[in-house]
């Protein structure tokens, strides 16, 4: 893959991390509001269950980021 293919693949895991964290602080002031335009009303377990979803998803994207920034970097 390319550096250019390298940084989209970076950009994209930012962004699956910024809108999920932000999406699971919000849910900690409004329980009842659909998060994320309503995506993650299929997940089992109400509340809690879309809270594990949106962290393991920002995780997701924060490992997604990490591996791309460093295949990027080049080779010393």
């Amino acid at each position: 893959m390319s550096k250019g293919g390298y940084a989209a693949v970076q950009t994209v895991g930012m962004v699956l991390t910024v809108v999920c964290a932000q999406a699971g602080i919000r849910s900690f002031f409004d329980h009842d509001a659909r998060q994320l335009w309503g995506a993650f009303t299929w997940v089992p377990g109400g509340w809690g269950g879309q809270l594990v979803a949106l962290l393991a998803l920002t995780l997701i994207g924060m490992a997604i980021a990490g591996w791309a920034h460093d295949r990027a970097k080049p080779k010393s």
